[in-house]
């Protein structure tokens, strides 16, 4: 009872303090200089693609709608964190106040979760597409790919809302001091003065449930999907395969090993360097390395680029 009157008695706290890069000030430069490079290419990368789509007839079809979600989940991810980090190394002023804190933790879970969802939709899509390419049509119907985008987004949105009310049920009245460059569950709880069992169970829970089904629903997919290629004649089309696949494969692999470990890792294995080095692989990796992987390998996508001047000049005219 002592206990609880001597909480309830401190200050809530009203804003956060983010943890900076480097306190030199060349590293923060440095940190600031490479934070944008990153930022101006996933976001010209990811841009790219949903324009390129949307003006050229023939990219309107499901992989590449898919893609285009892909993408608006990207950039979305990136622009709720890394401008903000920018900011920081160029001021100094670690400060996000508490709304902005809850929506940099609604956006980062909302977009986290539907990457997970969409990357694992895109796998079902170039399963049925490899291994019942006659039936493509008819299963990756428009009805069909409308109604697993809405499933994805409307998930995505209830997780959120569910994962950020029960972060901010929670009492933060000592420290502010959050050790991450952004606001992160894990570091909330860290700081949080009150009991934190309930969120890890939940968090432990969601994270067995969901990213147990999409991590074995992806591998199944990509299991039927090398077995139906190594049964291609052709050596230049089974490596055409492998190439388009592989890649897509690794990066889901590194983004939901990345994020399982920052969201459910025991407490034993939490350091600040090792959260960091995962939280910047999970949320800002992914925006960059997904144009390059979907995208400019894609002799499709790289013609559809090249004609957006021309397009955009049709529009106009």
């Amino acid at each position: 009872m002592a206990q609880k009157n001597q909480i309830a008695n401190q200050s809530t706290v009203k804003e956060f303090l983010l943890m900076a890069f480097s306190d030199d000030r060349d590293m923060q430069i440095l940190h600031f200089a490479i934070f944008l490079s990153t930022y101006f290419l996933a976001l010209v990368g990811n841009c790219l693609i949903v324009v390129a789509v949307i003006l050229n007839c023939h990219l309107h079809t499901p992989m590449y709608f898919f893609l285009v979600n892909l993408s608006l989940i990207d950039t979305c991810i990136i622009s709720t964190i890394v401008p903000k980090s920018m900011a920081i190394s160029l001021t100094n002023n670690t400060q996000i106040s508490f709304s902005g804190c809850v929506t940099q933790v609604f956006i980062v879970v909302m977009c986290v979760t539907a990457e997970v969802v969409t990357l694992s939709v895109m796998a079902y899509d170039r399963y049925v597409a490899i291994c019942h390419p006659l039936q493509y049509r008819l299963i990756m119907n428009w009805d069909a790919c409308a109604q697993m985008a809405a499933a994805s987004w409307i998930s995505s949105v209830m997780h959120a809302v569910l994962e950020t009310g029960v972060t901010f049920r929670l009492s933060f009245c000592a420290s502010n001091i959050i050790e991450q460059f952004f606001c992160d569950i894990p570091q909330l709880q860290k700081i949080s003065c009150t009991d934190t069992k309930v969120n890890e169970q939940l968090i432990l829970i969601l994270g067995i449930i969901v990213d147990s089904f999409m991590f074995v629903f992806i591998f199944v997919s990509y299991g039927y999907i090398f077995s139906a290629v190594l049964k291609i004649p052709s050596v230049q089309g089974r490596h055409k395969a492998f190439s388009t696949c592989t890649p897509h494969l690794a990066v889901f692999s590194l983004f939901i090993i990345t994020a399982v470990f920052s969201y459910m890792r025991p407490k034993a294995l939490s350091s600040p360097t090792l959260d960091l080095i995962f939280a910047v692989v999970y949320t800002v990796l992914p925006p960059v390395l997904n144009p390059i992987i979907y995208s400019l390998r894609n002799k499709d996508i790289q013609e559809g680029m090249w004609k957006i001047p021309h397009k955009i000049k049709k529009l106009i005219e």
